[in-house]
This record gives C-alpha cells, structure tokens and sequence, in this order.
C-alpha cells in the first residue's frame, strides 16, 4: 500500500509539467494556456504576455505592442482516451492590454464526438502593476474574459450552447524574500463552460483558481495548479481540476513542459440519468512555448 502511494506521489510530482517563473528567469511566465490566454495551463495568470522588442527605446513598437509568444499543448487523458491538442498565441498593447487567441482540437471518440474543434478569443487587463507604490507585497491584478466555441455534436444532444464567455480577475504575486522564489496566483472564476467549453456552455456559475510554484534553480519551476469545477444548472458540476507540474526555462524564448493532470472519474459522468461532476479522468500533458 505504501509502495503504491509512493510510486502516485513520485509520479504526479516528477511526470507533472506546467510553468511558473519569475521576471529574473531566462524565459518566464506567463505561458500561453490551453485556452491561448497568459497564464498556465488551465489558469490565467495577471502578468501579460510578450516581450519588448530589440532596440528599447529607439524601437517605436515598444510601449505600443510587444513581441508575440505562442505555445503548444499536448494532453493525453490516458484513462478516458482522450488526446487533446491546443495551440495559442498572445501580444500586449500599451503593456496594459493582452489579446489572444487559441485554437483546440479535442478527439474524444469515447463520448460521441470523434472530433472537436474550439476556438477561443481572450483579453486580459492588468490594472495593477508588481509591487506598485514603491512596495514589496503589492502583487499584480488583472481582470479578463475569453469568448468560447465549440462545434462539439454532444452540444445538441444535451441541450447546451455552442457558445459561451469566461470572466475573471487575478492577482499574481512573486515572493523573492523566501529561502526559494515563489510565485503565487489566485483568482475568481465566471463560467457557463462544460468541460471547459470543449463539451459546450450552459447557466453561469462561480468558482476559484489558484497556483503556487517554487523555483529552486534558475532555470527550473516546479509547482502545482487547482481549478474548482463550475456548477452550471441542470445538474451539471465540472469536476475540480489539478495538476502538478515543472518546466524547463532552456533558453531566452524556449520553455518545455511536462505535467500530470487529474480532472475527475471518467466513469462518474453520468448518474441516475443527471450528470455527476463531469471527469475526463487523469493522463500527462507536455507543452512547448516560445516568447520572440
């Protein structure tokens, strides 16, 4: 018994993959997300995404738009059969203004759908800078939303929207005075996404999010991510996401990473005829990102 929960542990915490970092990193956060938007791979995060460009202040780009950075995701929910690939890409107006754009391709023969595309538009506000008036606890506020569709067939057969928008707000804060950096995020969710948005939408509901990563080296974040399950009518409750994770800071631009993820039973989607905590079940997730 003990042997079987440490091989869990190891393997969750080792296997895991999905990133956090600090300005003093060679590459960074935020990421691009499943959805496109800066952040993790579930969560947003209030910092913005893209660099400045080459050049500082002699380059007239700068202040007006940042350099784009993308990323590319690869989930594989091993026990629903699920393999769902994500791509995205985000750039900053005025350092303020992040807009993006996110593109999913989910293959869940299992449920009825073969294949499922969504297609997600962000935008992120960060009203708050890091630290701002002369502090060392001020953390960064941000407030978003991302417009939702899916062409899922399963939309229709339960009676739920194609179409659907997220609203939240961040704050992300990284603590340098620990005896490790650590980087930590929460924010408040408003959702009417089933299985985010790839199922399809229905009522609005509220949940919380959260991240916390260490950076033990200079080039390594090593951490975890929660997002509560939104209960959107009808019977229908996401089930809780997780995942642990680390990412490798290679170079200036390039960031790999590697995670386990757990979204709930697969064989609890339905009860008595309602659904119960919709689960995809759990599986490992690998992600390239790239800041130009």
């Amino acid at each position: 018994m003990n042997n079987n929960i440490n091989r869990k542990f190891v393997r969750t915490v080792i296997s895991s993959v999905v990133v956090a970092a600090a300005s003093t990193l060679t590459a960074g956060v935020p990421l691009n997300n499943l959805q496109g938007t800066g952040g993790i791979a579930f969560n947003p995060l209030a910092y913005t995404a893209g660099r400045p460009w080459d050049g500082g202040e002699t380059n007239v780009l700068n202040g007006i738009v940042s350099k784009p950075q993308v990323g590319g995701w690869y989930v594989n929910l091993t026990d629903a059969e699920i393999n769902w690939f994500s791509l995205g890409a985000a750039v900053t107006f005025f350092d303020r203004l992040e807009i993006s754009g996110g593109y999913e391709f989910v293959n869940a023969k299992n449920y009825g759908d073969n294949n499922i595309n969504k297609y997600n538009v962000g935008a992120k506000l960060r009203f708050l800078d890091e630290n701002a008036f002369d502090t060392s606890w001020v953390p960064a506020l941000a407030v978003g939303g991302v417009y939702k569709y899916t062409d899922s067939e399963t939309v229709d057969a339960l009676g739920l929207k194609h179409h659907g928008f997220d609203g939240y707000v961040v704050a992300s804060k990284l603590i340098k005075e620990s005896p490790i950096p650590v980087l930590v995020s929460v924010g408040g969710l408003l959702s009417d996404e089933v299985v985010n948005g790839v199922v399809g939408h229905n009522k609005y509901g509220a949940a919380v999010f959260a991240n916390i990563d260490l950076i033990p080296v200079e080039q390594i974040a090593i951490g975890f991510e929660y997002k509560q399950g939104v209960h959107v009518g009808d019977g229908i409750t996401n089930h809780d996401y997780f995942d642990g994770h680390v990412a490798w800071f290679v170079t200036d631009s390039l960031t790999l990473v590697g995670a386990y993820a757990y979204t709930g039973d697969k064989d609890r989607f339905y009860r008595d005829g309602r659904t119960d905590r919709l689960g995809v079940g759990g599986g490992f997730v690998l992600s390239v990102q790239y800041q130009f």
